[in-house]
């Protein structure tokens, strides 16, 4: 059963690259016979090329030998996207053209292999050009600021900075430079309380631990904490929170700390991602345990959609990511069939949610209308 799971959408894609082959080499006609053999070739070695970013020609190679290989494997994928959006309509306006000169013996041939030289080259050009500007979008991470005021924060946390840290995906494709950028841009705005809300690896621990070596530079008065992401738990997860834990993040696993400023407390609290299952399912009674509701309770959750599982239990402000904001235009537009939020601000089931669109990208190193972040959280007291 597991194989056909894998041969379906490797046969779904299959087919679509063979589409792509025939709108970009043969649809349009070109009189040399030589295109269509390396479009062909073209084709052939980008999509090789993305199983890299899965680790399946990994092998005896080093992460950073293939990095090259896998970052411009799933670069392809995205463009893939934009080829999709492009050449559909295209291939819909030839079956039009055809449809109309279903008296003609040629159905129209002259008039849709012109269509073809035109809008299929041109859709090529254009969905590299969107890759190419995604890859530069993905590249750059920024702050975003938020505040969240609230009456239960005590006096001695007005003002307190809590930086928040999603979706870092480092592995395959990112390396422990970028994680670096992350980290640098994190400490230059000197946060009090550093979170981490999952999502920060892909693959095994063995092979990309070293990519997270940088987060041991992390440094904030109020501590460092982590919690998993349902990419954690889709491979390795024991190993994960291990490595964690060994560059300094304190892993909350359903479970809250007291964090003390002044004499006054609040409380963090985390959980497992949603996906999580054994002794890594998400706990919310444990995580909450004890928790004052007259209090201020921030809790790490990497979903958004966990808040729904808080509702009444004295939260008072969730923190996630996950959604990634939609990383590539239109992709936005299908995160709310599975999520209750986006990306900024929100409010679920009454409890207030910051969702980051995260610091990297899953997959293709590339966002399109949906810029990398790091939010820093100015807590206040109203």
């Amino acid at each position: 059963m597991s194989s056909w799971l894998i041969l379906i959408p490797l046969g779904v894609f299959g087919g679509f690259i063979a589409f792509v082959w025939h709108r970009l080499a043969i649809a349009p006609g070109w009189r040399r016979r030589w295109v269509r053999y390396v479009v062909a070739a073209v084709l052939v070695v980008l999509t090789v090329f993305a199983f890299a970013g899965f680790d399946v020609w990994g092998g005896s190679f080093t992460p950073a030998q293939m990095r090259p290989v896998a970052w411009l494997g799933q670069a392809f994928l995205a463009s893939c996207l934009y080829l999709f959006l492009g050449l559909v309509p295209v291939w819909l306006a030839s079956v039009a053209i055809w449809l109309v000169g279903w008296r003609h013996d040629d159905h129209g041939r002259s008039a849709r292999r012109r269509l073809n030289a035109i809008a299929s080259p041109l859709v090529a050009a254009v969905a590299v050009g969107v890759t190419a500007y995604g890859a530069v979008e993905a590249a750059n991470p920024s702050v975003s600021q938020f505040e969240l005021a609230s009456p239960q924060l005590p006096a001695q946390f007005d003002g307190a900075k809590v930086a928040l840290i999603t979706d870092v995906h480092a592995g395959a494709v990112r390396s422990a430079a970028f994680t670096q950028q992350v980290v640098d841009l994190v400490n230059e705005q000197e946060p009090d309380l550093i979170v981490l809300a999952g999502d920060l690896v892909d693959g095994t621990a063995e092979r990309y631990a070293p990519e997270l070596a940088p987060l041991a530079d992390l440094r904030a008065p109020l501590g460092v904490f982590a919690t998993t992401g349902n990419h954690e738990m889709f491979e390795d997860t024991v190993n994960w929170v291990s490595a964690f834990e060994d560059v300094g993040l304190v892993v909350l696993g359903n479970e809250s700390v007291p964090l003390e400023r002044g004499g006054a407390t609040m409380v963090l609290a985390g959980v497992h991602d949603a996906i999580g299952e054994g002794v890594f399912a998400p706990d919310y009674d444990a995580a909450l345990a004890g928790v004052d509701p007259e209090g201020f309770t921030l809790l790490a959750a990497h979903q958004p959609l966990q808040a729904f599982e808080v509702e009444g239990r004295g939260v008072d402000l969730q923190v996630s990511g996950h959604t990634h904001g939609g990383q590539m235009w239109p992709i936005n537009y299908l995160v709310p069939l599975q999520q209750p939020m986006l990306e900024g601000r929100g409010d679920v089931a009454g409890t207030p949610v910051i969702t980051s669109r995260g610091a990297g990208a899953w997959g293709p190193a590339i966002r399109v209308a949906a810029p990398p972040e790091v939010p820093i959280i100015t807590l206040k007291r109203s």
